[in-house]
């Protein structure tokens, strides 16, 4: 009797920590929603463009991840659907001074870029700044 209720406490130890276990490696989002990707077209034109926009998006809320592919000009964002959409990612692209889609740059945002980083210098030989 002893060993069937030890065998008993071990399986429900089992049990308990794999359900646990579980829980943490697959966390459900809010009404079982994922995230979402979405790529803008953008003037950026080279590394610190790159940086600047991953960084800004970081501070977007519900954005997971940003990456710029510099030689296309594309911006991918990764984002979580119940926290923001893509007109709002597309405007903050917008207030940090860069073209999205056919939207165009805030002139202000863009007014405060470095020279190289604007696109009327569309002669880039070094894009690591």
């Amino acid at each position: 009797m002893k060993l069937l209720s030890s065998l008993v406490a071990s399986l429900f130890l089992l049990v308990s920590s794999q359900s646990a276990f579980a829980q943490q490696s697959t966390p459900k989002l809010k009404g079982g929603a994922t995230t979402e990707q979405v790529q803008f077209k953008t003037s950026a034109v080279c590394d610190m463009c790159k940086a600047r926009l991953e960084k800004s998006m970081a501070y977007e809320k519900g954005v997971q991840a940003a990456n710029l592919d510099v030689p296309s000009k594309v911006l991918t964002v990764t984002y979580r659907p119940e926290k923001t959409t893509p007109a709002a990612l597309r405007t903050a692209v917008q207030r940090t001074g860069y073209d999205a889609d056919e939207l165009t740059a805030d002139t202000r945002a863009y007014n405060k870029l470095p020279d190289c980083c604007k696109k009327t210098n569309s002669v880039h030989t070094d894009s690591k700044h």
